[in-house]
């Protein structure tokens, strides 16, 4: 992987549609085969990967609720999903060789392991790639709340948002030709305009602990390894000059 990567740990974090590719839903086998091949390249560079999965390629939550469905409940289904997708994805990984920890905020033993916040960062030090999934294992949040959480938890550099396009925009690009993109945002100017990054909940917990997040098209190959290196991709939210944290002991 050239050139040298800028960071040593980071949160990718994906959404569940990320990973139907062209399809309606479910799982696209290229889409995983691709990701894996690319974060195996990532890993040979000596970056400590984690990663935070969406499950709305198989089922949402918020969508059911609004139909009628107990709140809680569907919140619970979402979660699942992500544990599926998560399973999905570390098959893929170690069928490229990359040794690969599936870590749920949900007990259930006889699939992952349950999320321990020193054991996962024990297995990114042994350069495993960490999943973790059932998002917060609490109702009404998002997956995206999780990321920020986890990624705070880890101590990570920084949070890839990858996304289907290649950047923040003032309105959506697939249907306003004059959008404008975005460079670079605050987090406080992603909550005033009400931008479609993360949900509120998410960016205000990476602005309280001055938590960068770049957001980048995941779909043009090697944007991943362009992102890790320091490339100039997608939209900047915050500033990437966050100091380095404290040696955990112990």
């Amino acid at each position: 992987m050239s050139p040298k990567p800028r960071f040593k740990r980071v949160l990718l974090k994906l959404s569940g549609e990320a990973l139907q590719g062209d399809n309606q839903g479910g799982i696209s086998p290229a889409v995983l085969e691709q990701l894996a091949l690319e974060l195996r390249e990532v890993k040979e560079a000596g970056v400590e990967v984690a990663l935070v999965i969406g499950g709305g390629n198989i089922f949402r939550g918020v969508a059911a609720s609004s139909q009628g469905m107990d709140r809680a409940s569907a919140d619970h289904m979402g979660m699942l999903a992500t544990v599926i997708n998560a399973l999905a994805l570390q098959d893929a990984l170690e069928h490229k060789g990359v040794v690969t920890r599936v870590l749920s905020a949900i007990d259930m033993q006889q699939l992952c392991e349950p999320y321990i916040r020193r054991r996962a960062v024990r297995h990114l030090e042994k350069g495993r790639v960490v999943i973790f999934a059932a998002g917060t294992g609490n109702p009404y949040f998002t997956t995206d709340t999780a990321a920020s959480l986890r990624a705070m938890e880890i101590n990570a550099e920084v949070i890839f948002k990858a996304t289907k396009v290649d950047g923040v925009y003032d309105s959506d690009p697939k249907k306003d030709q004059t959008a404008k993109k975005f460079q670079q945002l605050t987090h406080l100017e992603v909550l005033k305009r009400n931008l479609k990054v993360m949900d509120a909940t998410a960016i205000s917990l990476c602005m309280d602990n001055q938590m960068p997040i770049v957001v980048f098209d995941m779909t043009r190959s090697g944007n991943i390894r362009r992102a890790l290196a320091g490339e100039e991709i997608g939209t900047l939210v915050g500033k990437l000059e966050r100091p380095p944290p404290a040696e955990e002991k112990g």
